[in-house]
């Protein structure tokens, strides 16, 4: 009876250890970071490129492409959502047609984009009172953002494209209930994706830690707690940051724990201010040469003498497109305001991507 009762403990015991290795499928796409620059897959991005007598390679051009799981949990606002040729809000069917437009981006040079779990604000700088959230109130994993996340995750390992992934949004903080509801939000994610074996995603802990943020722990004040946190938990195997409002230069707490430098271009009118922000960044005690990283900007003008995204290139700083629709502005328009077409059938787009193309050289 007693060898019968081990032989039976030790089945379940291996086929456990057999399902839980063979849950965790094979990765393509590894990210790294050596000497302030960006690898995929041990090679340089835009390896030995150089645009306008200016280097290229090292850097990460990115686009702020938040909304990709999006979903409205509130009934009374969920319909400000809905699609003009159906009516309705589709959650599924934005993450499908994200999923499906990511290769055309690939093409032109974009190596990653950015993916918060609480989105962002889905009407320009405005919010409706939308619940959107990858955690409950506990803190919790939602399986319907999960699953939407697992797709687009699964497919940007298989295009070799870097995923940067936000956990928190000032916007809807506040749905979770305590600090407590915090940090376990923290630790179900970072543990969700280790357990996955993801190696293409970077975290941003939130999206402007000097925002108007219900937990203290998400303020600047604190916020070096939850990137120090979830290096804990990820050792050598998570690039871990977070990132600032528009024009604010990051403090010590957190420039000495990050692993790379997120800046925000909104709000900076004159391409040299971009340049000013670099250098005021890299004199913050704590600054041991990580990467700089541009984490949003809305100015484009990409035909004009200087602008904001050739500013950042000059001073060998990544940067991101900001892309949201305006009010009055039709469907086409935006990569930020829901519903979102993810193609790039706008003008604004097109002069996005065809600067990044003429930058990158893919």
């Amino acid at each position: 009876m007693i060898q019968k009762f081990l032989s039976q403990t030790f089945l379940l015991v291996f086929s456990f250890f057999f399902i839980s290795l063979h849950s965790q499928s094979p990765k393509n796409t590894i990210v790294a970071i050596e000497s302030g620059q960006f690898y995929i897959n041990g090679e340089l991005t835009y390896k030995e490129r150089y645009w306008d007598g200016h280097p290229v390679e090292g850097l990460l051009m990115n686009s702020r492409m938040v909304q990709g799981i999006f979903d409205d949990l509130n009934p009374s606002t969920v319909e400000n959502f809905s699609y003009p040729d159906t009516q309705k809000w589709d959650a599924d069917r934005n993450t499908d047609e994200f999923v499906a437009a990511m290769e055309v981006w690939k093409e032109y040079g974009l190596l990653a984009f950015s993916l918060n779990l609480q989105g962002g604000s889905p009407l320009g700088y405005s919010n409706n009172g939308c619940i959107n959230s990858a955690f409950d109130a506990m803190g919790n994993l939602r399986p319907a953002y999960i699953n939407r996340l697992t797709r687009i995750l699964d497919r940007a390992d298989a295009l070799g494209m870097v995923v940067i992934l936000g956990y928190f949004y000032f916007g809807q903080d506040q749905y979770l209930e305590d600090e407590k509801a915090i940090l376990n939000a923290t630790d179900n994610i970072t543990r969700w994706i280790l357990e996955k074996g993801y190696q293409n995603i970077v975290i941003e802990i939130n999206n402007e830690c000097n925002g108007p943020y219900d937990h203290e722990v998400l303020t600047c004040s604190r916020v070096h707690e939850l990137v120090q946190r979830v290096k804990q938990m990820g050792g050598e195997n998570l690039l871990v940051s977070t990132s600032y409002g528009g024009g604010v230069i990051p403090q010590q707490n957190v420039l000495q724990v990050s692993d790379f430098i997120l800046i925000h271009g909104n709000g900076v009118d004159e391409p040299s201010g971009i340049t000013d922000m670099v250098e005021k960044t890299k004199k913050v005690a704590g600054y041991t040469g990580q990467p700089i990283l541009f984490n949003e900007d809305d100015h484009f003008d990409f035909d004009a003498d200087d602008y904001n995204f050739k500013a950042a290139i000059e001073s060998y700083a990544s940067w991101r497109y900001f892309d949201y629709r305006m009010k009055g502005e039709g469907f086409e328009h935006g990569f930020q305001s829901i519903p979102v077409d993810w193609g790039i059938n706008s003008i604004r787009k097109k002069a996005f991507f065809k600067k990044l193309k003429e930058i990158t050289g893919y």
